[in-house]
Parts: C-alpha cells; structure tokens; sequence
C-alpha cells in the first residue's frame, strides 16, 4: 500500500513538473517571437495551459495581450479563441455576467469562420452556466445543440460534460426518463476514457433515478457497482451512503437477511467516520426493518435517536421518514393521539418539500448585453467596401432589367385577366357540382359507418356470450360437482378444508363476471345515470384495498396505500367499481415480490387517482386493445381468469362523471393506470 502511494505521488509530482516545463517552455519561446499569427497560435497555447494548471490571474494577462495583438492582425480565430478562454476563466470565478459576454463574443467570431466545433464549444459552456443558474431550459436548448457536434467528431471529453449537463437539466425539471437516458450515456463515455470519478457519479446516479422509478432490482445491481468501483482511502463518504441505500432497496422486497446485512454495516461505518446523514438512513432503514420484524421496542430506540440527528442536521428527507416511522409505531402500540400528531407533521412536512422540488426558474430582471464590435475588430472593412462597390453596378444593371420585366409583366397579366373572366364562370358551375358530390359522399360515409357500429356491437354481443357462457359454466360445474361430493359424503373433513378455497375462487370468479356483465349490460341500455357528491377518494381506496388483503398475501405482493384524504365529485358506486377494477387488475399481474401503489394528487384542480404496479406491463398492441368495447383478456400472473369487460365498463363510468382513464405501460417494468376526476361540479 506504501508502495502505490509513493507512486502517485511520484506521478502526481512528474504531471506537475512537466506542465511547469511547458508553460516555462511557451513563455520563452513566445517572447523569441515576432508579431504574427504565429505567436497569437504560440500564445493561446500558453493561455490553455495555464487554464488547464488553474493560474487564471496569469492567464489573464497573456489573453489580454493575444486579443490585443489578434485585433491588430485581423486574426479572427484568434479574436474567437482568447475570448473563449477568458470566459471559461470568468466561468470558475463564478462570474456569470462576464463569463455569458465573453462566449457570446467568441461565437460571433465562430460564426463568421464557419468554425461549426468551435460554436459547438461555446453553446455547451453556456448550457452548463445556464443549467448552474436554474435556467434549465435555456441550458437544455444549448447543450443539445452541441451534442450533434460532439457526436460526429467523437469528442468523448466534451461529449462526457454535455451528457452530465442534460441529464442534471433534465433531472432539476422532473424528467426522469430523460436523465436516466443521458446518465447512461455519459457513463458508456467515461468508461471509454476511463474516468474513475466520473464513472463513480454516473452509477450513482443511474442507481437513484432506477430507486426512484421503483426498478428497485436495477437499483441494486447498479449500487452493487458503485461499492465495487470505490476506493477505501478517499471514497469513504460516498461509501456511507451507498450502504444504506442497498439495505433499504432489499427492505422493499423482504429480504431481511440481505438488508440487515447492509443497513448493520453501514451503520458500523457511518459511527466509525462520524458521518451522521449516513448514521441517520441507516437507522431509519434498521427501524422500519424492526417494525416489519414486530421488533417494536427495538425499532423505538432507533426512531427516537434518527430524530434527534435529522432535526440537528435538518435533512428534511430523512426526518419525513422518520415522522412515518413514528406514527406507524405508536399506532401499533395504541397510541393513536401521538400518531395522529405524526402524521401531521409528516403532510406539513411532504407539502413543504413538494414545493421545495419544484424547479425554480429564475427571473432575469436585467439581461446580459453583448458589446458591439468595436472598429479595431472590423477586419472585414475593406472586403466590405469593394462589395459595396461592385453592388453599385449590378444595382445599375438589375434597374435596366426591372423596366423591360416590368412591361413583360403587364402584358402578362392583360392576358391572364381575361382568361380569369372568361373560366369564372365555369369554375363557379364546377365547384357547385364538387359541393354536391361532397354531400352525397358524406351521407355515403355516415351509412358505412352506422353499419360498421351495428357490425361490432352484434360482433361483441357473440364473443361476450361465447366467454360468458364459457367461465359460468365451468364455475358453477365446480361448485355443483363438489355439492354433490357433499350431498353423498364422497369427501372427508380434511379434504373439504382443502377445497374450500377453491370453491371460494370460483364463486368469486362468478360473482365478479355477473357484476362486470350487469355493469356493462346497463350502459349499453344507456340506463347508467350518475348521480354525483362529494366523497373521500381515501375511504374508497381503503374499502377496495380490505378486498384483495387474502389475495394479497397469498401472492406475497407488496401492497402500499399512498394515498391521501381529498374529495372527489363523482358518482360515489360508480367510482368504486372503477377502483375495484383497477387495484383487482393490478394483483392479477403482479408477481410474487412485486409491489402495487395506490395514490392521488392534484392535477390542475382535478384529483388524480395512480394505481401502479411493477408486474408483467403491457405490450404496445394490447394497450391498443384494452379500452375498446371488445372483450380482450389475458390469464394473472396465477392463472387467474377475467372477463374482458372490466376496463370497458371503467371507462365508461369515468366519462360519465367528466373524467379521464389512461395507461402507461412497460413489458416486464410494470403499469401505470391514472384516472382524472373533477373535485368540484364542473361549470354547465
């Protein structure tokens, strides 16, 4: 060990050795020099170097000589270049005025060159000044700009800073999908350049965005990374997070053993090097794993000392949980008062954090101005006056040739004139005829399409009484064999206990298809009126959620109520159908270990109902399917049956309260179904 830190050390002190050589190297050879562009090339070299060494007062003084000498020269690459390090330098002083000015200067320059690189450059450092400021879509449109640039030269570096802009930009502005795709993008280019630091934050960061997804399996793969790729004397901090993280990500799916593993080790670590936002979510995480174990007592403790740590550090995340974890253990000890005071202090607490999130664009009150060109910068007046020169004379030449266009124009239009008079006539009798076809083809259209509707509905009608008959009869075959078994004493005690549930799933299955039928054969009759009230959206999903509870555990799924108290105006029976349908939907396609998520929020005045999955997802062809009056359906996940009529009728009750239901699905990622309804009578 001993021996590889002599080593860097050697070679940290032979990089510095040998970039002093070079710039005493430039320097020397830049005072040998005569006063051309050759010395402005010798002296950007001197000023990039000592950029890149960080002595950005010296590199000042040379950038003001070089702008100085390429004015007097009319070297515009020059002009470009010097004005583009003087604001890189601006740019780490933090100096975002001067920093804007000076690349908004060298990109004029660029642009008049045709230097496509070069403007590529410059639009990327204002992307990330702009991305620094809050302003993300003004960084946004930048670096995006540049990308294509970068791309087609294969410019990794640059590639590598612009990637890490859009995806932080794209991150600050609630697009996750969007940060997750550049974070990955930036990781591929570090990894080409093998940059260990860079590396290290882009699998951070992909690990976070997949746990916010709720892609907890990916998140632990990527986290497992991180640790491997840490290095025990200079990453101990970041490693006091990631321990935590891992733990709390195998707690989603109750692997015990496995979190425990991690969440003890972090907390170890954490103590040892006095990190106490580590100590902190280890001892939250150690503490829901406690309750869920029913190691109440334990989980108190802990609880207590987070609290007192999130409340001297004030992290604000980290003590939300904290209130969640409180009022879940005094309502498991009956302290129903105290947990009550919790989950106040847990929506206070989530609201004011909702707010904080919000991106917070800045207003701009005084925009940065661009100094005009001043005349030591014109190097193209000469050029410009001969132009005008030569403009003069073909000016001279194009008034000739206006005169003799001008009366070729009139006889022209002479001719055209009376053609025009002479067809209007038949133009008007021809346009009358092409309204008339249009009527008749339209009357055509709607005849082809009210016998296409009736064709569908008798089409429905046969497939709906085909799978119908199909499910009763094979429910009510079951039941009815096993009256029978009853009848003639053909089973004993234990054989009955074990196909009880069974005869329970069949006459469920049953139930559910006749209320499905009844609710469809009821709007196809038209006979569904609402009758709409304001009622608790909350008490709906916890009635429904009571229903699935056996279920539930059977599938060992991982069921979590988010949701909140808000009120909706709607048909109360109505909706709960529709919820029903959903949260039932969401078990049947759920796997052993997968999670379902109930929730509502606000979305523009209207309340906004989530029930989300991580099970099978949907391809691209069925969501096509799902809502149209067909009867599509698929087996569960357990070879559970359905009916095909369960969304139909959800969408039909939805828009019959003034609401909105849509899907968003992934294969083998998961499904999303949302349900917009008003929260007041919406204005007649």
């Amino acid at each position: 060990m001993k021996q590889l830190i002599t080593l860097a050390v050697l070679c940290s002190s032979f990089f510095c050795l040998s970039q002093t050589n070079e710039i005493d190297s430039l320097t020397v050879h830049l005072s040998f020099q005569s006063q051309d562009s050759s010395k402005v090339d010798t002296s950007l070299r001197l000023v990039k170097a000592l950029y890149e060494a960080k002595s950005y007062k010296k590199a000042l003084i040379y950038i003001e000589n070089t702008e100085r000498l390429s004015q007097l020269l009319n070297h515009a690459k020059g002009i470009a270049d010097v004005n583009y390090y003087k604001a890189l330098i601006y740019a780490q002083k933090d100096d975002y005025y001067n920093a804007i000015d000076g690349y908004n200067r060298s990109r004029r320059y660029y642009s008049q060159l045709g230097d496509t690189l070069g403007i590529a450059k410059v639009n990327n450092s204002i992307g990330l000044i702009e991305i620094k400021r809050g302003n993300y879509s003004v960084g946004l449109e930048n670096s995006l700009s540049a990308i294509q640039t970068f791309e087609s030269r294969n410019l990794k570096d640059e590639l590598s800073s612009a990637y890490n802009n859009l995806a932080e930009a794209y991150y600050n502005t609630n697009q996750v999908d969007k940060s997750l795709e550049f974070n990955i993008k930036a990781l591929n280019v570090r990894e080409q350049l093998r940059d260990s630091i860079g590396i290290k934050t882009s699998t951070r960061n992909i690990a976070l965005l997949y746990s916010e997804r709720k892609e907890h399996r990916k998140a632990i793969e990527y986290y497992e990374k991180v640790l491997k790729l840490l290095n025990p004397s200079t990453d101990q901090k970041l490693k006091g997070e990631i321990l935590p993280r891992i733990g709390a990500e195998y707690l989603r799916f109750k692997d015990y053993d496995k979190a425990a593993e991690y969440l003890v080790e972090g907390l170890k670590f954490n103590r040892k090097n006095n990190n106490d936002d580590g100590v902190l979510r280890a001892l939250n995480a150690i503490a829901d794993l406690n309750i869920q174990q029913e190691k109440v007592r334990l989980a108190e403790i802990q609880v207590n000392e987070a609290y007192e740590i999130a409340t001297r550090i004030n992290n604000k995340p980290e003590l939300l949980k904290n209130y969640k974890l409180h009022k879940e253990i005094d309502s498991i000890n009956g302290k129903f008062q105290n947990a009550f005071f919790w989950q106040g202090k847990y929506f206070n607490l989530k609201s004011e954090l909702d707010k904080e999130n919000q991106p917070i664009v800045p207003v701009i009150t005084k925009p940065i101005e661009v100094e005009p060109l001043d005349a030591n910068e014109d190097f193209n007046a000469i050029a410009i006056k001969q132009k005008e020169a030569e403009n003069e004379i073909m000016f001279k030449k194009l008034k000739a040739i206006s005169y003799v266009l001008g009366a070729a124009f009139l006889i022209v239009s002479t001719i055209l004139l009376l053609i025009y008079l002479k067809r209007k006539n038949t133009l008007k009798f021809n346009r009358e005829l092409q309204e008339k076809n249009k009527q008749i083809e339209k009357q055509n259209e709607e005849f082809a399409l009210q016998t296409k509707h009736l064709e569908e509905v008798n089409s429905v009608k046969d497939r709906l009484f085909s799978i119908v008959s199909h499910d009763l009869k094979d429910s009510i075959s079951s039941i009815k064999g096993f009256i029978d078994l009853l009848k003639e004493d053909g089973i004993s005690r234990e054989e009955f206990y074990d196909l009880v549930p069974e005869l329970s799933e069949n006459a469920d299955s049953a139930s559910q298809l006749l209320y499905n039928l009844l609710n469809w054969s009821k709007s196809q009759m038209q006979n569904l009126e609402p009758k709409p009230e304001l009622f608790n959206i909350q008490d709906v999903f916890k009635n429904k959620i009571s229903l699935v509870e056996q279920k539930v555990e059977q599938k060992r799924i991982v069921l979590i109520d988010e949701s909140h108290r808000d009120f909706v105006y709607a048909d109360k029976s109505m909706i709960e159908i529709v919820i029903q349908n959903l949260i039932t939907n969401a078990v049947k396609f759920t796997r052993v270990g997968d999670v379902i998520t109930v929730s509502n929020s606000d979305l523009n005045g209207n309340s906004l109902i989530c029930v989300e999955d991580t099970g099978v997802g949907i391809s691209k062809e069925n969501i096509d399917k799902l809502f149209k009056n067909g009867t599509f359906t698929t087996r569960g996940t357990s070879n559970e049956k359905g009916t095909g009529l369960g969304l139909t009728i959800c969408k039909e009750l939805v828009e019959l309260n003034n609401g909105r239901i849509w899907v968003e699905s992934t294969p083998n990622v998961g499904t999303k179904f949302y349900v917009e309804l008003p929260k007041i009578k919406p204005a007649e």
